[in-house]
């Protein structure tokens, strides 16, 4: 059953409690950023196998690379298509 928050220290406590089959992040959240949540939880050997997806409207290349130091499976930048989301979500979760 998909969970959502907007707000990131609860999303963090929803993955560490839940231990989702995927996460979708925002980068761009008050708080604590995307990036450094994707950082926190593949930084930990429990949570480090849960596929995460980094959704941005920051489509510059050094955003993609700072996507893939913090270990996402997978980066899309907003506006995106529905189905490229989905696609990504099928290989990430076969």
């Amino acid at each position: 059953e998909p969970m959502t928050t907007s707000e990131a220290p609860i999303g963090l406590e929803i993955a560490m409690t839940q231990s989702p089959d995927l996460i979708i992040l925002d980068v761009m959240m008050p708080i604590i950023n995307g990036y450094n949540i994707c950082r926190l939880l593949k930084s930990e050997e429990r949570y480090k196998n849960i596929p995460i997806i980094l959704l941005t409207s920051r489509s510059e290349d050094k955003d993609r690379d700072i996507g893939e130091e913090v270990g996402a499976d997978g980066y899309i930048a907003k506006p995106f298509e529905t189905n490229d989301l989905l696609d990504n979500i099928r290989r990430l979760l076969n």
